[in-house]
């Protein structure tokens, strides 16, 4: 790998994003973060950009600013979740989510290509969740976690012939602070969900960012359009959380 490659990393101050910023830089990739707080990771080749993704025009102002560096590596990472059952889910949530998933990474994808396309070379990983298979009380979230499979290989097609790669990673349950928000540590919740996953333990950043690695990995050229589920078997099972 080139020390001159560069990576974009959204959602890269915390949990799983944290681990594949580390692991990027650990690869010799020039790494941007943008998340809603600055990285805590200290680096000569990291860059943290502090930004709202889910607010459009400031999305649209990093992406320029982004763009100028010449990323070919766009790992979409950033994410939330809203719980609610169906009779309280809102659409302020909806668009919320809309703009997080969808719109930035529409549009850094968008600031991107230009790099992309000249170098012949590009990789795309998305985020999903093992919720988009359906998960109780995940309304907006499933919808909009499920529609980042589509639009990656919507993707596939239009930009494979670029040379550009655009594969989903869909990890199941790992405790970050979103997850803990929901499944305290150490709670009967959580010992619950532990022992309906096949592997018997939660997931850990460090098992997604492998995953997302080989995707971004400029070896694997010829994978491109698929969705690999990191999640302890639990998307051939059932999952309450």
């Amino acid at each position: 790998m080139s020390a001159t490659a560069t990576a974009v990393v959204t959602g890269g101050s915390a949990g799983i994003g944290l681990q594949i910023c580390q692991d990027l830089l650990d690869r010799g990739y020039e790494v941007i973060s943008l998340a809603l707080e600055e990285s805590p990771l200290r680096h000569g080749r990291l860059t943290s950009i502090a930004v709202d993704l889910s607010d459009i025009e400031a999305t649209r102002e990093a992406a320029a600013t982004v763009a100028e560096r010449g990323p070919t590596t766009i790992i979409c990472n950033a994410g939330v979740t809203r719980s609610a059952l169906l009779e309280e889910v809102t659409l302020d949530d909806l668009d919320d989510l809309v703009n997080l998933y969808f719109a930035s990474t529409i549009l850094l994808a968008q600031a991107c290509l230009p790099a992309m396309k000249a170098a012949q070379f590009g990789r795309i990983v998305m985020i999903s969740s093992r919720a988009a298979v359906g998960l109780a009380t995940r309304t907006v979230y499933t919808a909009t976690k499920s529609g980042l499979i589509g639009l990656a290989r919507t993707w596939a097609l239009e930009l494979g012939p670029a040379g550009i790669t655009v594969n989903v990673v869909a990890p199941g349950p790992v405790p970050t602070q979103m997850f803990t928000d929901v499944v305290p540590t150490g709670s009967e919740r959580e010992r619950k969900l532990i022992e309906s996953l096949p592997v018997r333990r939660l997931g850990t950043p460090a098992d997604i960012a492998r995953a997302v690695l080989y995707f971004a990995d400029p070896l694997n050229g010829f994978v491109t359009g698929q969705t690999l589920f990191v999640c302890g078997g639990a998307s051939v099972g059932y999952l309450q959380i």
